[in-house]
């Protein structure tokens, strides 16, 4: 009998709703389905969902195909904003105890006397330090004392701590002390996490931080793994989505859960990547695979990502490849390890409208979530959201919310939107419309500071609109910033979880190495050696065949003196590389001041094939196939009489003049005046928008 190969199964857990995309590879299907979530236990709605699928009869041999998982996770992003992490301990070097607590001299409020610091994950009590010392060039000038060690232990015991960061002076240099009191900590059964594994770079503060984060949020997300993986059958497997775009394996996510952190943003970011390159190519072209297609269209690729979900908004820029960044600040944590740069904020569909102190109209960033959620769910919510607003206006058809599953109670966004209306003093449609343009003045913040304030015109982008609210919005957002084009994508509300299903393995490594800008090209190499080694075993561990790995590499530079450095890829012209990226990012080159090589990187690239998109033949311009209803939306410029098209029976090459709103199954897609949107050969759709 032929077996018959696993389904693929993306996840991503949002504040509103967890989605779900299966792949099956015995015929090329891929669907897709949302849950409410579970804030109270996330695990819930995926095992939830996970059970649905073994039930569904499509998924042929149901309770028998083995499952192949890539999940993104918000645990360890919650426990480190709600400060919910385990209590953890640090163990540093005598006299840097209080690293954490000094940290840097900036002050996001400047001019604010009275601004209180961020809270500590480990207070000065549980701050051990140890008498061993390591100069600035790896050389020891006093040992570890190990009797100190077992003196911290036994005070542990007494405090009830089970996870610890170790993060000592030059360690990054010789990392011997760390593993030493690691050794003896991990046999008395506690959980450490070293900085010389975490982030072996300099700065002892970004390098403290960020290793305390992995110790705090670590245990968390190692108690939600097990309880998902104990319902995991002997041939399922299981991955996890990674901060940087890459996935790795169950037992690296325990270990270090500070990778995870931006995990679900993460899984967008990768699919609208693959989503863009796949628009790029020309109509005829086949599908190839992702190495055949890299090389497509990668120049051409230039999007503002915006995600917009129920809770939040998450927005990145991707210029023939995503931005990384290593630094990063979440929950007032500098994280110093490669992340995509994502820009999030409280805005989201269930974001609640009230008044202010003052009288202001805010929306945000408190959320409805999923429970109660907004009054139009009818699950016991009150006050008014921007669902409820868009509902109100015409533009949120509640008949076909979910694909008709879950219908919209109209007459309860109606009487919040009203309530809220007689504190303004306005109608319930005025109040709508204010909420609405609050919202999107909001979210066009958020994308000014990942385009314009970083030295992008945002007129030279198209917007890639995604995440279950998104396109309600998309249209009215870049037309205020100028941009040309907005793209939904047909999986646009659950495109987070199928970006995880195109993600491939990725794992980083990094070394300082303060070396001056006249070393040799070949001793550079050299060096960069050592990390290649480790990333192709580890490549290799988890299973990636040799043909599938690409290792890059990267120096971290600056002029010296600077406080800053930017990641270059290495070549043999790097130094002159060098120059022209700095007079790209921040106006002017000094080719003739001394450079310094800062830290040695390397990115591990295990390849993966992602589900192919369907590409059907194009077709008349003529949607009236796909045309269900018309009903009164209202628009800045008044209401309008507005045709609803069904998505799921446009086919490509039609075209839809707006106003106009386009109902899918799962999102709900807005044209204003003057838009026009027509569908690409992968039935993306393209809004040309008006002014």
């Amino acid at each position: 009998m032929k077996t018959e190969p696993a389904l693929r199964i993306g996840i991503d857990i949002g504040g509103t709703f967890t989605d779900f995309v299966v792949y099956d590879p015995a015929d090329g299907s891929l669907r897709t389905f949302k849950l409410l979530s579970t804030p109270a236990d996330p695990a819930q709605a995926v095992l939830e969902g996970l059970d649905r699928i073994r039930a569904d009869g499509r998924s042929h041999l149901p309770g028998s195909r083995p499952l192949e998982i890539i999940h993104g996770s918000t645990v360890a992003t919650n426990a480190l904003l709600e400060r919910k992490g385990a209590p953890t301990a640090l163990v540093t070097t005598a006299g840097f105890g209080d690293v954490l607590q000094i940290g840097r001299q900036n002050r996001p409020a400047l001019y604010d006397l009275f601004a209180d610091p961020p809270e500590v994950l480990v207070p000065a009590d549980l701050r051990f330090e140890v008498d061993e010392r390591v100069d600035h060039e790896g050389n020891v000038l006093q040992a570890l004392a190990p009797g100190q060690v077992d003196e911290i232990v036994q005070k542990l015991k007494t405090r009830n701590i089970s996870s610890l960061a170790v993060c000592l002076l030059f360690s990054f240099l010789r990392p011997e002390h760390e593993q030493r009191i690691a050794e003896r900590l991990r046999r008395a059964g506690l959980l450490v996490s070293l900085s010389s594994e975490i982030l072996p770079e300099y700065r002892e503060f970004e390098r403290t931080s960020t290793t305390v984060v992995n110790a705090y949020v670590s245990p968390a997300l190692d108690a939600y793994l097990g309880h998902f993986e104990a319902d995991l059958g002997e041939r399922d497997s299981l991955r996890i989505m990674q901060s940087n775009g890459g996935n790795i394996s169950l037992d690296q996510a325990r270990r270090y859960g500070v990778r995870c952190i931006l995990s679900g943003p993460a899984g967008g970011v990768v699919g609208c990547d693959y989503v863009a390159r796949q628009a790029a190519l020309p109509p005829a072209a086949p599908q190839q695979g992702r190495q055949a297609e890299a090389g497509k269209g990668a120049e051409e690729v230039r999007v503002i990502t915006f995600d917009m979900g129920g809770t939040s908004t998450d927005v990145a820029l991707i210029e023939g490849h995503p931005t990384i960044t290593t630094e990063a600040v979440v929950g007032g944590c500098p994280i110093h390890i490669p992340l995509l740069d994502i820009h999030t904020i409280g805005a989201g569909g269930g974001s609640i409208a009230r008044l202010d102190a003052g009288g202001a109209l805010r929306v945000g960033p408190e959320s409805a979530g999923a429970d109660p959620g907004p009054a139009c769910y009818g699950r016991g919510g009150e006050a008014a959201t921007v669902t409820d607003a868009n509902l109100v206006l015409g533009r949120l058809p509640a008949e076909h919310f979910l694909g008709g599953q879950m219908p919209l109670d109209a007459s309860r966004a109606q009487a919040a939107l009203a309530r809220l209306g007689a504190e303004l003093g306005l109608n319930a449609e005025q109040a709508a419309l204010g909420v609405i343009q609050v919202a999107n003045a909001h979210m066009e913040r958020a994308l000014r500071v990942i385009s314009v304030e970083r030295g992008h015109d945002p007129r030279r982008f198209r917007l890639l609109s995604f995440g279950g609210a998104g396109s309600l919005h998309a249209a009215d957002l870049g037309r205020s910033l100028g941009i040309p084009a907005a793209i939904v994508p047909p999986l646009a509300s659950t495109l987070s979880a199928f970006g995880m299903l195109a993600a491939e393995v990725i794992k980083d490594y990094t070394r300082t190495v303060m070396l001056p800008g006249e070393t040799p090209i070949p001793d550079l190499a050299d060096r960069l050696r050592t990390l290649e080694m480790c990333g192709r075993d580890d490549l290799l561990a988890e299973g990636v065949a040799e043909a599938g790995i690409r290792l890059e590499r990267f120096l971290d530079m600056r002029y010296r003196g600077q406080s800053y450095e930017l990641i270059v890829p290495f070549s043999q012209s790097v130094y002159a590389d060098f120059h022209r990226l700095h007079a790209h990012q921040y106006g002017y080159a000094q080719e003739n001041a001394p450079v310094e090589v800062v830290n040695l990187r390397l990115r591990a690239v295990g390849q993966a094939e992602p589900p192919p998109l369907p590409r059907p033949p194009l077709q008349g311009p003529d949607p009236s196939a796909a045309r269900i209803d018309e009903r009164r939306v209202l628009f800045l410029d008044g209401p309008h009489t507005t045709p609803l098209y069904r998505a799921e029976l446009l086919v490509p090459g039609n075209r839809i003049e707006g106003p106009a709103v386009v109902v899918r199954a799962d999102t709900t897609v807005l044209l204003g005046p003057g838009d026009v949107a027509s569908l690409d050969a992968n039935s993306n759709l393209i809004i040309e928008l008006g002014r």
